[in-house]
């Protein structure tokens, strides 16, 4: 049995033809009918059809020629790399795609360099090769230097039309190795992902990679010690196709009927609970805990906070790379603080919450992670600026840098590399791909490239440029906590953690919004922006006038300064004792991306 079964993955830059060659799989082998085919056929969200990007992994058994072929269609943006890292963990091959009309990009190196680590079969395939502007040579010429391979190694193809595909399911059964395993010895499945489904509780995608599983049978999880039972299991074809039995090297689903959703964690090993001599004593390696890059605080908008803490439980469930832990604030209420791969990983969960779970929700700005050494010794990870101590506590702020790459043409070099300088990027070096393609390698403060920094970056290149990113160490920098204070009092949802030289110009950019967005009071309300006692600017918000003198028909001028002089101390009175409400709505308008 095993031999006849390869698993593997698809792996490329965002773009390059992932889903348009899995549907093409899907066609070929007939796994599903015709009419059931549409583009991006794996992509089950409606969200990553509007985006044209696939979000989350997504496994299909397929049979062709007498084999098994269990396909996991993965993301290829950046921030969803721990999805791909997940996928690769759990097969023998990948198919390693570029777009022959692009050529390699920084995704692709990053995606082959996780591949080469879990020491995987790469099969190199030059796709969209039906393109008149793909340079078919050139491709070839790339996957050489990349993959150090011959040429007649590599596959020509294009997920669109059909050609080369079939030449690539047949290299998926020549080169990739079947599993390894015992098929008798205790059962060992490793848990590369999961979804809640409210009727049938936890459903667990599994890779066996020793023993085999059948169903009612009880199960187990190593990690988290809870128990639970095999109410179905089988296989995804893309949907749930039951069986009674998973065997050695397949990959599949089982739904535990487990309602507590802490009691699932991807990475697990699934053994069995109730026969001790195929219960396995030593778990899988599991993953490596995903590295956030971004942290944001979630505050339900309208709805309750326990049925909001229900919807963030059950979409980590579904996607392992979210966390987050429970936090107060003064003006927002409870809320959450979450950790995230990065600003489109963000996007999306803040998405997925509205139209899977209709939650409306407010959104502090992102931040990143910081390293706080105290004048005690003590280092603290701070991961919000309201959680950053005393400046006179402190005796140094550290910063997460990373390696930055950028994958560019040559004709925009300059204007690139003044861009990143200006964001405090450190020139490392720069590598010629091919004579018109360069990569550039940076040491940048990860703060820098969390906001705008992938829109300029493509705007400067006429879309032609990519990115890759990995936090590499901690530095010291010059940072400060920014505070923003209306009327005097401390709103802490809009503090920050910003470089010094910075700190006016953003502070400025706030007090302007804020001066626009907020009503007008009975009295004069001014704004601030400070570091530490320190003002650095300020703005104030004129106070609403009502005509005191409007009655007046006439008389000398002194009646009406005198009407004026009296409002004017009222004033002066309410500025003391008023207090500023925030409505909700501006709230909004200033924290939702």
């Amino acid at each position: 049995m095993l031999e006849k079964i390869r698993n593997f993955c698809i792996i490329s830059h965002i773009d390059h033809g992932k889903s348009t060659l899995a549907d093409r799989f899907l066609e070929i082998t007939k796994t599903l009918p015709p009419e059931k085919i549409k583009e991006q056929t794996l992509d089950k969200m409606d969200l990553e059809r509007e985006r044209g990007i696939t979000i989350k992994l997504q496994p299909v058994r397929m049979d062709y020629k007498g084999y098994i072929l269990n396909l996991i269609d993965t993301p290829g943006h950046v921030d969803f790399s721990y999805e791909v890292s997940r996928s690769l963990a759990a097969v023998e091959g990948a198919i390693l795609l570029i777009d022959a009309t692009q050529g390699p990009q920084a995704q692709t190196i990053a995606n082959l360099n996780l591949a080469k680590e879990q020491n995987l079969v790469i099969i190199p395939v030059v796709n969209k090769i039906d393109l008149p502007s793909a340079d078919i040579e050139k491709t070839k010429e790339d996957f050489k230097k990349l993959l150090n391979c011959r040429e007649e190694e590599i596959i020509l193809a294009s997920g669109k039309t059909g050609q080369g595909v079939e030449e690539i399911l047949q290299a998926i059964i020549e080169r990739i190795p079947c599993p390894k395993g015992d098929p008798s010895g205790p059962l060992r499945a490793l848990i590369f992902d999961s979804f809640y489904d409210s009727y049938k509780g936890v459903v667990a995608y599994i890779r066996l990679k020793d023993g085999y599983l059948k169903k009612n049978e009880r199960i187990k999880f190593m990690a988290t010690g809870s128990e639970g039972q095999a109410i179905d299991l089988g296989w995804l074809k893309p949907d749930l196709f039951s069986q009674e039995r998973l065997n050695c090297g397949e990959i599949g689903y089982v739904v535990t009927g487990l309602k507590e959703l802490e009691n699932v964690r991807v990475g697990d090993t699934l053994t069995l609970a109730s026969d001790q001599e195929r219960s396995a004593k030593t778990p899988l390696a599991g993953y490596k805990p995903p590295q956030h890059f971004v942290y944001a605080s979630f505050y339900p908008e309208n709805s309750d906070f326990l049925e909001f803490k229900k919807a963030l439980l059950k979409l980590s469930l579904n996607d392992a790379s979210l966390t987050f832990e429970e936090e107060t604030s003064p003006i927002l209420g409870a809320g959450f603080l979450c950790g995230f791969l990065g600003l489109l990983h963000l996007e999306i969960v803040k998405e997925r919450l509205k139209r899977e779970f209709g939650e409306e929700i407010i959104i502090t700005p992102p931040s990143v992670p910081y390293k706080v050494l105290l004048k005690n010794g003590e280092e603290k990870l701070i991961k919000s600026a309201k959680n950053l101590p005393s400046p006179d506590k402190i005796q140094e702020i550290k910063e997460p840098y990373c390696n930055l790459k950028i994958v560019t043409s040559q004709q925009f070099l300059g204007r690139l590399m003044d861009f990143v300088k200006k964001r405090y990027g450190e020139f490392q070096g720069m590598e010629y791909l091919d004579r018109s393609t360069i990569v550039l390698y940076y040491k940048i403060p990860l703060a820098q490239i969390i906001g705008d920094f992938y829109d300029n970056l493509k705007s400067l290149s006429s879309g032609f440029a990519s990115m890759d990113y990995q936090i590499e160490e901690w530095r010291a920098s010059p940072l400060v906590k920014l505070d923003i204070l209306i009327a005097g009092e401390k709103v802490e949802p809009f503090s920050q953690i910003v470089r010094q030289e910075e700190a006016f110009y953003v502070g400025k950019k706030i007090l302007l919004k804020l001066k626009e967005l907020l009503p007008k009071q009975l009295f004069k309300v001014v704004l601030q922006a400070a570091v530490g006692t320190k003002i650095l600017c300020r703005e104030e918000i004129p106070a609403l006038k009502k005509d005191v003198t409007g009655h007046l028909y006439g008389g000398d001028i002194t009646r009406k300064r005198k009407l004026w002089e009296k409002q004017k101390k009222g004033k002066k009175r309410l500025q003391k004792i008023g207090k500023i409400n925030i409505p909700s709505d501006i709230l909004i308008k200033i924290f939702k991306p």
